[in-house]
């Protein structure tokens, strides 16, 4: 068992130009038990900004080695969900990342292309709330239960024991 020193929490990030539906996922996290950490952003480019560079003075702005799960609308302004999505999914460093697609539309082409390109779900809002839940609290008990190991921690550890 890793040494709790060196484990990371995992770190939601919500992208949703929707403020209703977005305080609404937030409750759902919430009441499924999670209590992890949450970050929004209001539009794709904000999102790829968290991840890539221009950032307004004070937006959050990625970690490296802090472990991150995506619930990423599809239709958003500036940049859509797909894109963020296809360039989360082109990048070595992210694209282990559980991402969970979040839409109003059932496409067939839409829920393929997102397959395609590697999304981890694919949720239809408005959603079943009760099978949302369940997905919710399957999330949960992972989220809870896989912490990703703090590696500059352990090669320190690792280091002081040599």
């Amino acid at each position: 068992m890793i040494d709790d020193r060196f484990k990371k929490e995992v770190t939601i990030l919500i992208a949703e130009d929707d403020d209703g539906h977005a305080e609404l996922i937030q409750d759902n996290l919430q009441e499924a038990g999670l209590r992890n950490p949450i970050i929004r952003f209001r539009n794709g480019q904000e999102a790829l900004d968290f991840f890539y560079g221009a950032s307004d003075g004070d937006a959050p702005r990625c970690e490296k080695g802090l472990a991150y799960m995506m619930l990423l609308d599809i239709r958003m302004p500036k940049v859509d969900g797909v894109e963020v999505l296809r360039q989360i999914k082109s990048d070595p460093e992210l694209k282990n990342m559980p991402v969970i697609m979040l839409t109003t539309t059932d496409d067939p082409r839409e829920v393929r292309t997102c397959y395609a390109l590697g999304c981890s779900c694919y949720v239809t809002k408005p959603v079943d709330y009760q099978k949302f839940a369940e997905m919710l609290n399957r999330l949960g008990l992972f989220l809870l239960v896989v912490q990703v190991p703090d590696l500059d921690g352990v090669e320190g550890r690792i280091e002081q024991l040599t």
